[in-house]
């Protein structure tokens, strides 16, 4: 039997993807930056990009959900593109608590530490993190990458679905194309509402958003088979009833879908509960923002 030498051992990298830590023009934490270029020709319009929350948790499955699609474009309608995947300086796929501001619409509120001896937790951060995105992430991308100003989507999952529809409320014209997955649309009383009725009363005129919201089957009252039976069955039925994240992003579809210059949809994902719709919802948001029949792509 061959033996293996942890010595000679090198990391795995993730393909043509590099990593840079941006610190804000007014100061503070930097957010770490997910680079992804595709190494061949330029576009003549230039690569459509995909800006992703939660960066540390997707980048890897973004890169390789295009790189398995992309060499067969008339198979599987997928193209290259640019990702820039937005999270933190952190070992693990998330920073509970500086997420919990950057993605939560304000004016927020401020909550028990996740742990003891750890800090606060503050929401109402949304506004600040879309303008160092529009104000100064995106040219700094332009820097480097020549772009398709005019395909440029965002993705984002439970509180960066909640994001993404604050983003397409707040600031239509900085996207083409918005992916909320499980988006946390109970969150702080429907928050986000506010921003909806704000957003409704005044579309920008020719307006071209395309939407999809979308929830596993078990974010429904459904619970997964795993779950029948836990010690915490009760507990997650009683929440279920709080979060109806499938029940409000299907409402949040059918309402946003009725507006003119808005086509959103809602899909339910089979045997997905919160956290395995990842994966899913991040191969959809590569399909939707690398479609090479851009008509076709949502049907």
């Amino acid at each position: 039997m061959s033996k293996i030498s942890m010595s000679n051992a090198t990391p795995a990298l993730i393909a043509n993807t590099t990593v840079h830590d941006l610190v804000p023009a007014q100061g503070g934490a930097p957010w770490r930056i997910f680079l992804h270029v595709p190494s061949g020709p330029v576009p003549e319009a230039g690569w459509p990009v995909l800006y992703m929350t939660d960066g540390n948790a997707v980048i890897g499955t973004a890169v390789d959900a295009m790189r398995a699609q992309a060499f067969y474009p008339t198979g599987t309608n997928v193209g290259w593109g640019v990702i820039v995947a937005i999270g933190y300086p952190v070992d693990g796929a998330y920073d509970p608590l500086r997420r919990s501001w950057d993605l939560g619409p304000p004016p927020g509120k401020t909550y028990p530490p996740f742990y003891e001896g750890t800090s606060e937790v503050r929401t109402g951060g949304a506004g600040k993190f879309l303008a160092f995105i529009e104000d100064e992430l995106k040219p700094w991308v332009a820097s480097r990458v020549t772009v398709d100003a005019s395909r440029h989507a965002l993705y984002g999952h439970s509180f960066g679905g909640l994001f993404a529809l604050y983003a397409l409320f707040a600031r239509p014209s900085s996207f083409q194309t918005w992916i909320a997955a499980s988006p946390a649309i109970y969150w702080e009383d429907r928050v986000i509402d506010r921003f909806l009725e704000a957003f409704e009363a005044a579309i920008p005129d020719g307006l071209a958003a395309t939407m999809i919201l979308s929830a596993g089957e078990y974010e429904t009252e459904k619970l997964a088979q795993f779950q029948i039976g836990a010690e915490d069955e009760e507990k997650r039925l009683k929440q279920k009833k709080v979060t109806r994240t499938d029940a409000f992003a299907r409402a949040m579809a059918q309402r946003l879908d009725a507006l003119p210059g808005v086509r959103a949809s809602f899909e339910l994902h089979a045997g997905e509960n919160h956290m395995s719709i990842l994966p899913v919802t991040v191969n959809r948001a590569v399909q939707a923002a690398f479609a090479v029949r851009r008509d076709a792509a949502l049907c």
